[in-house]
């Protein structure tokens, strides 16, 4: 059965520079704010299509910036993944495959924009018409588009502040496993805020992973070896801190205590190797928890058995930490 969720691990809408967050600019009176966006696997799912028309820069010391898709050469120029009834492209519209943009990888949306210095309320996104996935919603072979919408067209993220002379180097990190529900009785699903939030690329780092087999040969709930390779064989849950009991952490719906930072999902690759990626994690200390229980719906609290969990210290940095998930053994 097509699960209701998905994982999208970073909308970035910056171009990443070299040592990220404020580097100087000639300019004492603006700063230089550069977005980009990625995204992380996604459940059963060949493409997630997201038309964006605009951005807006809610504040600052003269009122609100907004950057539009055909309109403003900071924004990439329209394409025509988004399209009308009828098959034709939409205009003003820019639509991103995330699913192409996974892990640490983005694309980049805004770039080299000059915004007066001072502090800005919020990032939001304006969404245009067209969005969807792509998906087996049968388990049958036959992909169908499902359309997407935004509640209000806009995703209202959090706020920053553009100090003088400084250049900015944003993401926009969307969590679809978190922020993506397709509720019952109605068409399509329905991305909402939550799961997606603004990350400053100065202060953020990146995991890699792996499963070995053996550990999951040891739960009589994992998959091992899928043909279809686009099947996740486990998943990973990322918990901020790192003094939480395995009865704390929560799934995504969840009303236990310690709710997930983010999740993702674990694939085969087709030899001998379950491979995972987060993308964008802010630096810090995080618990990460293993399961094989895919059955994980934002709108309700689920039952997910973890069957091992892993501390992790994410550093600042485009150097990934790596977790090895793996039987513990006993001298």
């Amino acid at each position: 059965m097509y699960q209701k969720h998905f994982i999208l691990s970073a909308v970035a809408l910056a171009t990443l520079a070299a040592c990220g967050g404020s580097d100087s600019n000639n300019d004492a009176g603006t700063a230089t704010f550069n977005l980009g966006i990625s995204d992380a696997p996604i459940d059963n799912a060949e493409s997630v299509v997201v038309c964006f028309n605009a951005v807006e820069m809610v504040g600052g010391a003269n009122g609100s910036q907004v950057y539009e898709v055909g309109t403003d050469v900071e924004v990439p120029a329209e394409n025509d993944l988004c399209q009308d009834d009828e098959g034709n492209p939409i205009a003003n519209n820019i639509g991103i495959d995330l699913l192409q943009f996974t892990g640490s990888d983005q694309v980049d949306f805004l770039q080299q924009a000059e915004i007066e210095a001072g502090d800005y309320g919020q990032l939001r996104l304006e969404m245009g018409e067209g969005s969807y996935a792509s998906v087996d919603s049968n388990d049958d072979g036959n992909v169908t588009q499902v359309p997407i919408r935004v509640p209000s067209n806009e995703l209202k993220l959090d706020g920053f502040t553009a100090d003088a002379g400084s250049t900015l180097n944003f993401t926009v990190e969307f969590d679809l496993r978190h922020a993506m529900t397709n509720p019952v009785g109605q068409a399509g699903f329905i991305l909402k805020p939550r799961g997606v939030r603004l990350v400053d690329n100065s202060s953020i780092g990146h995991i890699d992973g792996s499963v070995s087999e053996e550990l999951l040969l040891l739960e009589e709930s994992c998959d091992v070896a899928p043909e279809e390779l686009t099947t996740p064989v486990a998943y990973v849950y990322l918990y901020q801190g790192l003094e939480h009991e395995l009865a704390e952490l929560a799934d995504n719906g969840g009303s236990e205590g310690q709710l997930p930072y983010t999740s993702t999902a674990v694939y085969f690759d087709g030899v001998d190797s379950y491979d995972f990626e987060i993308g964008f994690v802010s630096s810090g200390d995080y618990i990460a928890a293993l399961t094989c229980d895919g059955n994980d719906d934002p709108e309700t609290d689920d039952d997910i058995n973890f069957i091992h969990t892993q501390d992790v210290t994410v550093t600042e940095g485009e150097e990934p930490q790596t977790i090895l998930f793996e039987p513990v053994t006993t001298q």
